[in-house]
């Protein structure tokens, strides 16, 4: 039996990056997968693996989660796990960031996750237990990004621990976790340059960039019965940056 036998999760962000490794894990520690995304062609692609479930949403929609948790409940008679997993981000400087950017960067980095706990917590409430994995960032825990991204990440840092002590009582917990640079598509761009890249390594004194596995194995163990009493909690992995 895997860690996660007869259990339903919904992960989003799941048709690619580190969402499609924790795809991957959970399926095969026996879970039934319904990987959320946004993206038609990277979910036709999630749905051809063994026990996933591809369905489209967009997370800044509060109609789509309502409609979204309960075709998923409905479906599948249950919801134990949701990783709050899809984000965007944004290398623009902040003397160039405008409203537009701030209010689409919050409504899918902060809004989304809000609307996800909003929507399915209630379920798991109803059967008096479950397991709420958020992902924020390193970001959120120091001085480093003047930015819409870091606001976005600190607003999932704050509503989780919301979450954990709202929810706690009913059987849900909240944690979550704070990645630091993971090797993914969307810091693909960091690779070409040799020179940011090595000052990045050099700053972090694991002396590496994390990998997907890295995140999805912390995912595993707190979507898991390996955390029962675990909730509220925060668990950094990157390579130790933000411990300096």
């Amino acid at each position: 039996m895997g860690r996660l036998a007869n259990k339903v999760a919904i992960i989003t962000g799941g048709a690619s990056g580190i969402g499609a490794y924790m795809v991957d894990l959970f399926s095969q520690e026996g879970a039934i997968v319904i990987a959320a995304d946004i993206n038609d062609e990277a979910l036709e692609k999630a749905s051809e693996k063994e026990n996933v479930y591809g369905m489209k949403l967009n997370v800044a929609s509060d109609e789509g989660w309502a409609a979204f948790a309960k075709e998923v409940n409905d479906r599948f008679g249950k919801i134990d796990i949701l990783v709050n997993n899809a984000g965007i981000s944004s290398e623009k400087p902040y003397q160039d960031i405008n409203l537009d950017d701030w209010q689409k960067m919050l409504s899918i980095n902060g809004f989304g996750p809000f609307a996800g706990m909003k929507h399915v917590a209630p379920y798991m409430a109803a059967q008096n237990q479950g397991s709420i994995v958020n992902i924020s960032s390193y970001t959120a825990q120091i001085g480093q990004g003047f930015n819409h991204y870091s606001a976005s990440k600190g607003a999932v840092r704050a509503i989780s621990k919301a979450a954990a002590t709202t929810f706690g009582r009913q059987g849900v917990r909240v944690n979550t976790l704070f990645p630091g640079i993971i090797e993914t598509p969307m810091t693909e761009s960091l690779s070409t340059s040799q020179e940011l890249l090595g000052r990045l390594i050099q700053a972090t004194p694991l002396q590496r960039l994390g990998k997907p596995a890295d995140i999805a194995n912390a995912a595993l163990f707190l979507a898991s019965d390996d955390s029962s009493y675990i909730t509220g909690s925060e668990l950094i992995i990157d390579g130790g940056f933000s411990a300096q």
